[in-house]
């Protein structure tokens, strides 16, 4: 089972087992974080796309790690006119594991496609 989520404004294809990162969300270590923002759910045969999100739907994680990325470096400049501005930049993430997809994809019609409630 897979499924499409949004988070940070950024979407991932995630599956059971899964370790992502994300923009930085609020908890500690080891604290489990329920992402609802599903756009997307599917088995391998059967897919429910929502519209926009799949209602009956979650994603149900633990954060592993907080940190940050990369240093970017912004330079800006004007030639012939001593500007010069040089700055730095590391983007905080969380890194999660997928523990649970809840809501599984029920019936092979496509156009009578429903979840499962959650329990």
């Amino acid at each position: 089972m897979f499924a499409v989520i949004e988070s940070g404004g950024r979407q991932y294809r995630i599956s059971k087992g899964d370790i992502i990162r994300v923009e930085k969300l609020k908890g500690n270590i080891g604290e489990e974080v329920i992402l609802d923002n599903v756009l997307m759910v599917g088995n391998g045969e059967d897919i429910f796309i929502g519209n926009p999100r799949v209602d009956n739907a979650r994603i149900v994680s633990k954060i592993i790690r907080h940190g940050q990325g990369k240093k970017i470096i912004i330079f800006k400049h004007k030639r012939r006119k001593n500007y010069r501005k040089k700055q730095g930049h590391r983007q905080p993430f969380s890194e999660v594991k997928i523990t649970e997809i809840e809501g599984s994809v029920i019936g092979k019609d496509s156009a009578n496609v429903e979840l499962a409630p959650l329990p």
